[in-house]
Order: structure tokens, then sequence, then C-alpha cells
């Protein structure tokens, strides 16, 4: 069974930081990013980045959170900086073959305190 399995999150303050990971246990997802959801609103993107380390960001995130990525350890990472509380949301890693075919993990709650 094809899993992402991601970690960190939680509760920061407004200003601060947090690392998210994200370990997928195949490695054929050309592209691997991050999305988030608030309730009530569909799924958007935040970062995203291919195998070959090219990048795309939410204007909101643009210059303040950035998308790595370790193709030996099948992993992508999200280090947020200068945290807001309208980033507040429910945070989902997504891997996505060439063919489309694509897994979410298992979305992880960011809180932002003002």
């Amino acid at each position: 069974q094809v899993q992402l399995v991601e970690s960190g999150g939680g509760l920061v303050q407004a200003g601060g930081s947090l690392r998210r990971s994200c370990v997928a246990s195949i490695s054929s997802f050309n592209t691997m990013g991050w999305y988030c959801q608030t309730p009530g609103n569909q799924r958007g993107l935040v970062a995203t980045i291919t195998s070959a380390g090219t990048t795309d960001y939410a204007e909101s995130v643009n210059g303040r959170f950035t998308i790595s990525r370790d193709n030996t350890k099948n992993t992508v990472y999200l280090q947020m900086n200068s945290l807001e509380p309208e980033d507040t949301a429910d945070y989902y890693c997504n891997g996505r073959t060439l063919t489309g075919w694509s897994r979410w993990g298992q979305g992880t709650q960011v809180t932002v305190s003002s």
C-alpha cells in the first residue's frame, strides 16, 4: 500500500516557524507538494516541487515558505517561516506521478496563534 507519512505541524505563535516532513513509501512521485484546507473551503496549493527541483508556490506563502526534497529518501520538506494566523489550516502532503496518479498524506493541523 502506497503511503505518505507526514510529521511536524502543531501550534505556533505568529512570527514563528515550523518544519514539515513527508516520507513516501515509493520513489515514483515526480511531483510532491503541500496543500492546505480550511473549513468550508477547497484544498489549495501551498507549494510543489518536481524531482528535478522545479518549485511552485502559492502567492500567499512566497518568500516565507520553502519547499525542498531529498529524492534519496523519498521525502519532501516544507519550511514555514514568519507564520501568520491566516496560515492556520490542515496541511496535506501530496505525491503525483507523471501519469497523473496521486496520493495524499493523512493531513496535519497547523495552528498559528496571534
